[in-house]
């Protein structure tokens, strides 16, 4: 492609092209030059390349579109401005205007046969067949308004742009010496000798002094504030609220019981064995041995199986799906085996091991169980005519205990609770209903007012009402002096575990072996071998790994260990680089997506090359035109 352009263009594209390689390693300064055009109804003119207004609108369009599915609503215009749309795609298409504009001034061409190929290998364009359909085609162009020469137009400038890139990216490599670089640095591993500085080296804590208890508090009274609290008192209006079981009778707990027998049966059960044959005549060759006196498990192991490999399992008849496996084996005594059997997949031998006799739960084991089952179902059947019930109750001035009692149904109420759903001993409150969206609206409402049910869909209703606030406010250091003081001691324990492990790596870094500071210590110095890059170890953790390679052999860090109560000081003792490192080490891949943004990096520089030679004009006022209608 590269010969072919050099042929098409003469001596500057070849020298263009070269200079783009030449300098796809360095960082260029060159950047676009961007005028603002008034007369033209074109949104970007670069020379004799133009982007009219429609275009503009029709790309905008598809990026807000992309994004929407994203976000999973509709961007509004002011979203779309807010997100820099506008300017994307501005920059998008002021990018394709100057490779048109190139392929215009290399005299690239694309064949009428050329296009009607792209089009018709558009899978967007084909038909149930799986054919390029006319129709669709039309169809589809009306609804983005375009017409087919437009479609034509932008294919054929898509396809010229496409020269271009392919004669910049295509057979585009990762360097070898990239590549072994990656390789080392991904493949390393190290060696990692440390000791932990845990919390129990620094420990007791000495009770702290009042004056500094009650600085300490003064500094973080915020954190030990009392939340606001709410006296809630709600009813859950369901059918098992309502459910009276008294109300249901023997007789018609009985005939339930009756009319759904199947429900309180467990099924017989039998473990089954299964050999296939490759022939019947293999099969009943087989039987006959069996006939014989001989071993189900002899005829197996000669089949070249094993025991498991003929378990079927335990099943209940209905759970067989082949009718003649699923008769032969529920007809079959305990350790009998079948005749051949004329199976969906061959003639098979089956044998039956342990047979679970069908059970039936008593009438008396569920019969209350039954009872509570039709009184919650006749329940739900007057749900509405309770809630309606409730209503009248409480428009006629009765309070919520009152309209509740005439229901039968209990107030439950929650002398303080915050928006957390926890009491003021911190303690949770796990019995609330629909507990987020109650505490919601309880917190958003007053005292003492009557509230809208919080509706449960078929299932029920809320009802609620706040009985009582107290208000938010700063808790004084003799309400939670036990907890401070806890909390002042692992501050203080912290605080002296991280100055010991800062005087340890300043010693190691100045000479002193971790032997020496673990004897010191009368603790064990440990090593970590064959720690990976960007690995979750188990005993450094993934920031402990990231510590590890930030510093090169012979290097000393500090981390915080994984459980969070205690510091390692770390020194690497060894680093080893992996056998076998080089670019066929790399995976396939990876060289891959190396080579993509190798070519997308120099396809940046033509673009930035290509708006410093030409003119590129932004007409801000008709691309403003083609958003009015957005």
């Amino acid at each position: 492609m590269l010969d072919a352009l050099r042929k098409a263009a003469g001596t500057w594209v070849a020298k263009l092209l070269l200079a783009v390689l030449v300098v796809s390693f360095a960082i260029w300064g060159i950047s676009g030059q961007m005028m603002t055009g008034l007369g033209s109804q074109h949104v970007i003119e670069v020379g004799g390349t133009t982007v009219s207004m429609n275009e503009f609108r029709l790309a905008y369009d598809r990026q807000v579109q992309m994004l929407s599915q994203q976000f999973g609503t509709r961007l509004t215009r002011e979203q779309a401005q807010a997100l820099g749309i506008d300017q994307q795609v501005l920059g998008q298409l002021a990018a394709q205007a100057v490779l048109n504009e190139q392929a215009r001034r290399l005299q690239l061409g694309v064949s009428q046969d050329k296009l009607r190929q792209i089009a018709h290998d558009d899978p967007s364009f084909h038909g149930a067949d799986g054919q390029f359909d006319r129709e669709r085609f039309e169809g589809i162009l009306r609804q983005v308004g375009m017409t087919a020469d437009q479609y034509l137009a932008s294919t054929r400038q898509a396809a010229m742009r496409e020269q271009i890139t392919e004669a910049i990216s295509d057979g585009m490599k990762a360097p070898d010496a990239f590549l072994r670089a990656y390789s080392l640095y991904q493949g390393e591993d190290r060696t990692v000798d440390y000791v932990v500085v845990a919390r129990s080296l620094v420990e007791p804590i000495d009770e702290p002094a009042e004056p500094a208890l009650k600085a300490w508090f003064e500094e973080k009274k915020k954190t030990y504030a009392a939340p606001e609290y709410r006296k809630i008192a709600f009813i859950k209006l369901d059918a098992e609220a309502l459910a009276d079981p008294s109300s249901i009778s023997d007789e018609q707990v009985e005939k339930d019981y009756d009319q759904h027998i199947a429900t309180y049966t467990t099924p017989e059960q039998r473990t089954i064995e299964q050999l296939a044959f490759p022939s019947e005549d293999a099969a009943k060759a087989a039987y006959a041995s069996l006939s014989s006196g001989g071993r189900f498990e002899d005829i197996v192991s000669t089949a070249g199986k094993t025991m498991a490999d003929v378990k079927l399992g335990t099943f209940a008849k209905a759970q067989i799906p082949d009718p003649a496996i699923a008769e032969a084996a529920f007809a079959l005594q305990a350790n009998q085996v079948s005749n051949v059997i004329k199976g969906a997949f061959g003639p098979v031998l089956v044998r039956v091991t342990e047979i679970k006799p069908e059970v039936v739960k008593p009438f008396e084991d569920v019969k209350e169980e039954i009872r509570k089952q039709l009184a919650t179902s006749e329940a739900a059947r007057i749900l509405l005519d309770a809630h309606d019930s409730y209503e009248d109750a409480r428009a006629g001035g009765a309070t919520l205990a009152e309209a509740a009692g005439k229901l039968k149904i209990p107030v439950v109420t929650v002398e303080a609770i915050d928006r957390q759903a926890l009491r003021p001993d911190g303690t949770v409150v796990n019995d609330l209903p629909q507990s987020q969206e109650l505490l919601k609206q309880a917190f958003e409402s007053e005292a003492g007012i009557e509230n809208p049910a919080i509706n449960l869909g078929s299932s029920g209703f809320i009802y609620y009402e706040v009985q009582g606030i107290t208000p938010a406010r700063d808790r004084t250091l003799e309400e939670v002096h036990d907890k401070v003081v806890t909390d002042w001691k692992a501050a203080e324990a912290e605080k002296r575990v991280d100055t010991k492990a800062a005087d340890i790596e300043k010693r190691v870094k100045d000479g002193t072996g971790l032997d020496a500071i673990a004897a010191e210590l009368a603790v064990e110095k440990q090593t970590k071998r064959g720690l990976k890059r960007g690995a979750d170890d188990a005993d450094f953790g993934k920031e402990g790994a990231v510590a590890a390679f930030a510093v090169a052999q012979g290097g000393v860090g500090t981390i915080t260990n994984p459980a969070g109560d205690g510091r390692i000081v770390f020194s690497v003792a060894e680093v080893f680089e992996p056998a076998g490192a080089g670019p066929d080490a790399v995976p396939e891949d990876a060289r891959k997506q190396f080579a993509t943004g190798l070519g997308g990096d120099l396809l940046d520089q033509l673009v930035a090359r290509l708006q410093g030679e030409f003119e590129v004009s932004v007409n801000q006022s008709a691309m403003q035109q083609a958003l009015t209608a957005y």
